[in-house]
């Protein structure tokens, strides 16, 4: 299973984050966290590497119910996308929620990953 839902896009690095906020905002997703993996990397261990930035996305709504059914899913969440400079162009990657809740033994937490891998698949389609 894999468990990650991927896309390339030919497009500058900061023009395809502006596409991502753009269709997560369109379907509900928020921002909550964002690490610029790069910058990381270079102050910590001073070593380059390509452009990586992970934005963790949270859809309250979808948060909220899944909360309300699994207190503890929050160490699960939220969603993240990652956004990775590869050769051809930049690759933007979202979590599958099914995948990641796969350990937690609840049929309803797994309808509401459902829901949201559809509106994660639909944020990696428009963009």
């Amino acid at each position: 299973m894999s468990y990650t839902m991927d896309r390339v896009i030919n497009a500058n690095f900061e023009d395809v984050d502006e596409r991502v906020r753009h269709a997560l905002s369109e379907r509900g997703f928020g921002i909550l966290t964002e690490i610029d993996v790069k910058a990381t990397m270079k102050k910590k261990l001073d070593r380059d590497m390509s452009g990586y930035r992970i934005l963790g996305a949270c859809n309250p709504e979808m948060a909220w119910e899944a909360i309300g059914l699994e207190p503890r899913v929050g160490a699960m969440l939220p969603c993240n996308v990652i956004l990775r400079e590869v050769a051809e162009g930049v690759e933007v990657s979202a979590v599958d929620p099914v995948a990641s809740m796969a350990a937690i033994e609840n049929e309803e937490l797994k309808t509401v990953a459902g829901k949201v891998r559809d509106m994660l698949a639909e944020v990696i389609k428009a963009i």
